[in-house]
C-alpha cells in the first residue's frame, strides 16, 4: 500500500456512515492503572458499543455501501464471535438477509445473540478454519456478498472511526496500543492516525502464542503460524490480511505480546477501575501497555475492543490473576514425608505470607512433592521466597510460568503410579463439542492404556486435556494423535510432570 491509498483510506474513514448503528464511544480514564504505570492511562470503551465489540463499525461501513443488487442478494459471513454479532446486527439495521457460518463449538449464548438480531446461522466444523472454507463455498452457491472479518478496505475504514474519536477526545495522547488479529482494528486505527498526527505511537499487542504480525514484520513478509494459542481467541488468527500487513507494517511503531497470565490481571485492572467485564481479546491491548513500561509524561490509550465472553470463562481467569499481576508465586516444595515437616514450613518459611493454594496426596515414602501458591509483592519478593526456602533445606521448583500446572497439575491429587513400562504424557487440545473425546478414543483404537486424565472446561470452543498413557514406544501413538486431526504436545520434558506425574520421580499427581 502506497501513501496515496493510505490517503484514500483516511478519506473512507471521514466518509463512512457507521454512526448509523454504532455510537462514539468514551474515553474513560483509568486512575488506578494510571497510578500503578506512573503516567495517565485512558481506556477507550468499545465494550459499550451495541454488540459489545468495535466490529459493527467495520461490517456496517461494509454492508451499507453494498450497491442496491448485492443488497439484495443478501449477505454471508464466517466468525465463531464478535463479527458475527456486528454483521447480523447491521444486515438487520439495513434490512438486508444475512448468513452467518459459525463452528459446531460455539458457546450457546453466542449463537443466541447472533439469531436475536435475525441472521439466518449453519453451524459447520469444529473451528474458525473449517467455518470459513465452508462460507466460501456457501457464498458460490448463494451468490450472497462475503464480509470478510478484517481484510477489506472499507472495514479497515470503519475499524478506522476510533483513531478519529481519539484525537478529537484526547488532542495530547503519545501511545495508542491495540489489540490485533487479523489487523483491521490496528489498519484502521493508524490510517488515521498517522496521517493526522504521525508523532504518536501506535502499538500492537498479541498473545505470546498467537503473534502472527510480530513474525511477520520479523521476517519482512506475511507468515502463517501453525498453531495459535486459544486464550484469547477473539485474536486467534493464523495469518493476518496481505491489505492490513501492508498498512501495519509501514505504521505501526512496536509489537508487544503478553502472556495469558497478563491479560488475566489487565481484565481484573479493567474492572476495578470501570466495573465492567472484559473478554480476553478485549483486554489484549491494556495488558500490552501495563508490559511497555512508559515514561512518566506519557498520555496513553487502550483499546478496550470487546467484552462477549460466557460467564463460566470467569473462573478460569480468576484462577490465574493473581500469577498474572506478579502477586502469587506456584511453587513446588519438597519436604521429608514425616511428622512436623509442614509446620516447619509455615514456621521458618512462610510467616506472615498469606498462602493462596495448598495441594498434597502421600505417595512417596520419604519425601514429599507439595504444591503451594503463595503471596507474593512481586518478582523480586518471589525470588527472595525461592532463596528462603532452599536456605531452610526444602528442595523448591518454580512453576508460575509453567502453564501445564496451571491449567492441569494444580487441580490434581492422586497417587502412585506402578506402571512398569513408563508412563508418556501429552497435552492434546479438543474443539468442546458432543462426542470429541468418543471420536478421539475411536482413532486411538484401544491399543494403548491411559493411565491419566485431567480436563476442565474453558467455556470456550476449545478445550486442553492432559493425558498419560501406558507405553514403551511412541511412534505409533503420536502418528494416531495426528490421525485423530487434534493439536497436541508431548510434555514429558516439563518439570512439573516429573515432579508429579513421573513413575521417575515416584509420584502422581
Amino acid at each position: 500500500m502506497n501513501l496515496i491509498l493510505i490517503d484514500d483510506m483516511v478519506k473512507n474513514i471521514l466518509k463512512s456512515r457507521v454512526y448509523e448503528a454504532a455510537v462514539e464511544t468514551p474515553l474513560t480514564f483509568a486512575p488506578k492503572i494510571s497510578a500503578e504505570t506512573g503516567c495517565r492511562v485512558f481506556l477507550k470503551r468499545e465494550d459499550l458499543q451495541p454488540v459489545h465489540s468495535f466490529k459493527i463499525r467495520g461490517a456496517y461501513n461494509k454492508i451499507s455501501q453494498l450497491n442496491p443488487e448485492q443488497k439484495k442478494r443478501g449477505i454471508i459471513a464466517a466468525s465463531a464471535g464478535n463479527h458475527a454479532q456486528g454483521v447480523a446486527l447491521a444486515a438487520q439495521k439495513l434490512g438486508i438477509s444475512a448468513l452467518i457460518i459459525m463452528p459446531k463449538t460455539t458457546p450457546s449464548i453466542k449463537v443466541d445473540a447472533v439469531a436475536g438480531y435475525g441472521a439466518d446461522i449453519e453451524l459447520h466444523g469444529d473451528n474458525y478454519s473449517e467455518a470459513s472454507v465452508y462460507c466460501r463455498l456457501r457464498e458460490k452457491e448463494t451468490g450472497r456478498t462475503y464480509v470478510h472479518p478484517f481484510n477489506d478496505p472499507l472495514v479497515i475504514a470503519g475499524q478506522g472511526t476510533i483513531g478519529k474519536e481519539i484525537l478529537e477526545q484526547l488532542p495530547d495522547v503519545t501511545h495508542v496500543f491495540v489489540a490485533v488479529g487479523g489487523g483491521g482494528l490496528i489498519g484502521g486505527i493508524a490510517s488515521y492516525i498517522k496521517a493526522l498526527r504521525p508523532e504518536v505511537q501506535v502499538i500492537s499487542v498479541e498473545p505470546e502464542d498467537s503473534s502472527c504480525l510480530a513474525a511477520s514484520i520479523a521476517a519482512g513478509k506475511r507468515v502463517e503460524l501453525p498453531h495459535v494459542g486459544i486464550f484469547a481467541d477473539g485474536v486467534a488468527v493464523k495469518q493476518m490480511g496481505d491489505l492490513t500487513f501492508d498498512i501495519a507494517r509501514r505504521l505501526v511503531d512496536g509489537c508487544v505480546t503478553v502472556t495469558t497470565d497478563q491479560v488475566c490481571s489487565a481484565i481484573k485492572s479493567t474492572f476495578e477501575d470501570t466495573r465492567s467485564i472484559l473478554e480476553p481479546a478485549g483486554a489484549l491491548a491494556l495488558a500490552g501497555l501495563r508490559k511497555y513500561g512508559l515514561s512518566a509524561d506519557a498520555q496513553a490509550v487502550a483499546i478496550c475492543s470487546g467484552a462477549n465472553m460466557t460467564f463460566e470463562r470467569l473462573q478460569q481467569i480468576t484462577e490465574r490473576t493473581l500469577i498474572g499481576s506478579g502477586k502469587e508465586a506456584l511453587i513446588s516444595v519438597t519436604m521429608p514425608e514425616r511428622p512436623g515437616s509442614l509446620h516447619e514450613f509455615c514456621t521458618r518459611v512462610v510467616g506472615d505470607r498469606s498462602i493462596t493454594e495448598f495441594s498434597y496426596r502421600k505417595g512417596h515414602p520419604s519425601d514429599a512433592h507439595v504444591l503451594i501458591g503463595i503471596a507474593v509483592s512481586g518478582d523480586a519478593d518471589r525470588a527472595v521466597l525461592l532463596e528462603k526456602i532452599r536456605h531452610a533445606g526444602f528442595g523448591c521448583d518454580d512453576l508460575t510460568d509453567d502453564d501445564t500446572a496451571k491449567e492441569h497439575i494444580r487441580h490434581m491429587v492422586g497417587g502412585y503410579s506402578s506402571s512398569a513400562g513408563g508412563e508418556v504424557f501429552y497435552e492434546i487440545e479438543f474443539p468442546e463439542r458432543s462426542g470429541a473425546l468418543g471420536d478421539f478414543l475411536t482413532v486411538l483404537n484401544d491399543q494403548w492404556n491411559i493411565s491419566l486424565f485431567h480436563y476442565r472446561t474453558a467455556a470456550s470452543d476449545t478445550g486442553k486435556v492432559l493425558i498419560g498413557f501406558e507405553t514403551v514406544e511412541n511412534g505409533n501413538l503420536e502418528q494416531a494423535l495426528n490421525t485423530a486431526g487434534y493439536s497436541w504436545d508431548c510434555v514429558n520434558g516439563k518439570r512439573c510432570i516429573h515432579l508429579y506425574v513421573s513413575p521417575d520421580s515416584g509420584r502422581q499427581a
